[in-house]
């Protein structure tokens, strides 16, 4: 009985409650005119340079807040400055004396040679 239902079902027409034709959104005309390649450039910017070169633009992250000044080097705490330089690699650590490293090197060279052990050691259980 149950087959019978569903062979029923499968030669009914399927329409949906909004009609039988699709139809596009009103905003996907192409635009006339001239222009081109120039209507598609970025803007400029209205700020001015005073206010460009005092404040981190866009930095605001509250509703009612204002964008942060600039502030001069010497109110910026040390560590601030090291964040982007470049830290040794594994392969440079390696050919270094261990007991001559200083404790932040160290302690690189134990995170990355952990983590590549442990790569090693899943290559090898997916090859068995």
């Amino acid at each position: 009985m149950a087959m019978n239902c569903i062979k029923s079902l499968r030669n009914l027409p399927v329409t949906s409650g909004l009609g039988a034709s699709r139809t596009f959104a009103a905003g996907a005309k192409a635009k006339k005119g001239k222009g081109g390649a120039a209507a598609d450039a970025p803007k400029q910017s209205t700020l001015s340079k005073e206010v460009k070169s005092t404040t981190v633009v866009g930095a605001n992250i509250l509703k009612d807040g204002t964008d942060p000044k600039i502030l001069p080097d010497s109110e910026y705490p040390d560590w601030l400055w090291h964040l982007l330089d470049k830290k040794p690699a594994l392969s440079e650590l390696r050919r270094k004396n261990i007991e001559t490293l200083p404790y932040e090197d160290l302690k690189r060279f134990v995170k990355l040679d952990n983590r590549a052990r442990i790569k090693e050691n899943n290559t090898t259980k997916a090859k068995n």
